[in-house]
């Protein structure tokens, strides 16, 4: 692998696909730093420096910073995430929609993605509306209005702002999908938790400077992080193998078949879709309540604050449910059982067909429940660090999966890229291998 690194420079297109990938999150990046008209940006920074540790700061991690500086991508990529959500629920219960998905193809894959899309901006606006009444009403500290005009024509420019953000951000997953290298939406969210980094790092030292955290604390999260970082990877590549045994076949005067081999069960199959699915679900209401001054919708989110035990509660639920309701959309046992069915292959000591396909289904159900309860422990982590060692960033959690999780899948697909075109150069166009 690392010989192959070397050697993405002689391959143009890769180089392209790379540098495809870096411009576009380089432009959201620049976008992050564009304050929605008529925000006060001194006053907002004052309100906002104290909201590291509570849902706004979980929020504006997502957002890469956008939400603290109320900028034109504020809302981040949550929308699309809470689109999707809907889209892939309404699937279960539409047939409509499940015909779309599983038997019209790519035309059909193509009006989910239309609808995801008008959804997005549904939620958009309606999340704008609430962001922008929400800071008519905000002070800071010192009492200065955050809104310099406050009025219908704020609210009706800072939600068209924030709408064309978003819909900007949803292109730009789009198009390193399509142009660039790794899945768009992922690659955004990867790069707005690692632009915060830096900072997190910058007021621990400073927390230790000023005596608030000892040293020994220090060394004990740093080596506490590093152990849950190899065993998040231990958790990412861990698997139960399935053998597999395909049956002798003559053909003509050829013996085919007779081999072994093994169907692959990740024990993460649904990977940082449920948590980031389960924060966005958290995340909405609780925003809209952020911004509103209205009694009950601040009890709410009171009770909602991320290191709250209803809050962890609800937010591991919503876990469990999305690792199982996802790994059923993407992993069907019954195709799988009717594929091995086909192919002559078989489980030793199971019966091909609908016997095979009850016992996948209970292995992926149990190996499930181990993936669903190391995503919850992983994702309740960060809080426990906060409400127990007050510490000053989210670490661990959905943040760190989608890290580790991003990472790998990227450097998979580099080693996927570079693996096929060594094999290419040992093609000829017709399909044989070459000579020496």
């Amino acid at each position: 692998m690392a010989l192959g690194v070397e050697n993405i420079g002689k391959l143009p297109e890769l180089r392209k696909k790379l540098f495809w990938t870096f411009v576009l999150l380089a432009f959201y990046r620049v976008g992050i730093h564009i304050p929605v008209p008529g925000v006060d940006t001194a006053a907002l920074a004052e309100f906002f420096e104290s909201a590291s540790n509570t849902l706004f700061g979980l929020f504006d991690m997502f957002s890469g910073g956008g939400l603290s500086r109320v900028s034109i991508f504020a809302l981040g990529i949550m929308p699309y995430i809470s689109a999707s959500i809907i889209i892939q629920l309404l699937t279960v219960v539409s047939p409509e929609l499940a015909k779309l998905q599983k038997e019209e193809g790519q035309e059909g894959r193509k009006k989910i993605t239309q609808y995801t899309r008008y959804g997005t901006v549904l939620i958009t606006i309606v999340q704008g509306m609430g962001i922008a009444v929400g800071l008519e009403s905000m002070t800071s500290p010192t009492g200065t209005p955050v809104v310099l005009e406050p009025g219908w024509g704020f609210r009706l420019m800072t939600v068209l702002t924030l709408t064309t953000g978003t819909t900007m951000i949803m292109w730009i997953g789009e198009q390193i999908s399509e142009k660039g290298l790794g899945n768009g939406i992922s690659l955004i969210i990867f790069a707005g938790i690692v632009a915060s980094l830096p900072t997190a790092i910058m007021n621990t030292f400073r927390l230790v400077g000023a005596g608030e955290m000892s040293v020994f604390l220090l060394i004990f999260l740093t080596a506490l992080m590093v152990a849950v970082l190899v065993f998040i990877v231990f958790m990412e590549r861990a698997q139960r193998r399935i053998p597999i045994q395909y049956a002798k076949r003559q053909m003509g005067r050829r013996m085919y078949g007779g081999q072994s081999t093994h169907l692959p069960l990740r024990v993460n199959t649904a990977g940082v879709i449920p948590p980031i699915f389960a924060s966005s679900i958290l995340m909405f209401p609780a925003t809209i309540a952020n911004f509103s001054d209205v009694a009950w919708l601040q009890t709410f989110s009171q009770y909602m604050t991320p290191t709250s035990i209803l809050y962890n509660v609800i937010f591991v639920g919503l876990i469990v449910f999305f690792c199982y309701f996802y790994t059923a959309i993407i992993f069907d046992p019954d195709q799988i059982s009717e594929n091995l069915k086909k192919s002559g292959g078989f489980i030793p000591g199971i019966r091909p067909g609908a016997k095979t396909k009850e016992y996948i289904d209970k292995v992926l159900a149990r190996i499930t429940l181990w993936g669903a309860i190391y995503i919850s422990a992983i994702c309740v982590l960060p809080m426990l660090f906060i409400a127990e060692f007050d510490v000053p960033f989210y670490f661990g959690g959905t943040s760190l999966l989608i890290v580790v999780g991003v990472a790998m899948d990227f450097m998979g697909k580099l080693e996927s890229h570079l693996i096929s075109r060594q094999y290419e150069g040992l093609m000829e166009k017709t399909g044989r291998v070459r000579k020496r």
